[in-house]
């Protein structure tokens, strides 16, 4: 089975309900992390490619051999794939 991410921020989510967002109902956001989302808002008006940026660091600590250049060729193709993204 696929890790379930975060359709802004690519963050995994997994099965625990802790990291979700939530709608203006109250209830569990499907696509959404808690620092993304909340009361069916996203939490800030971050740009995509700043949301790249802040991304690099977290990608090069998980992949340590991998260079900023690298990490960031790599975020470039896959954020677009995100919800959030998508149309941007």
């Amino acid at each position: 089975m696929d890790e379930k991410l975060c359709q802004s921020c690519g963050k995994p989510m997994g099965i625990s309900n802790d990291l979700y967002g939530t709608e203006k109902n109250g209830s569990k956001s499907s696509d959404y992390c808690d620092d993304c989302y909340k009361n069916g808002e996203f939490t800030s008006k971050i740009t995509k490619e700043r949301m790249i940026e802040i991304s690099i660091p977290y990608l090069m600590k998980e992949k340590p051999k991998m260079s900023e250049e690298e990490a960031k060729k790599e975020m470039e193709k896959f954020f677009p794939t995100l919800k959030r993204w998508k149309s941007v």
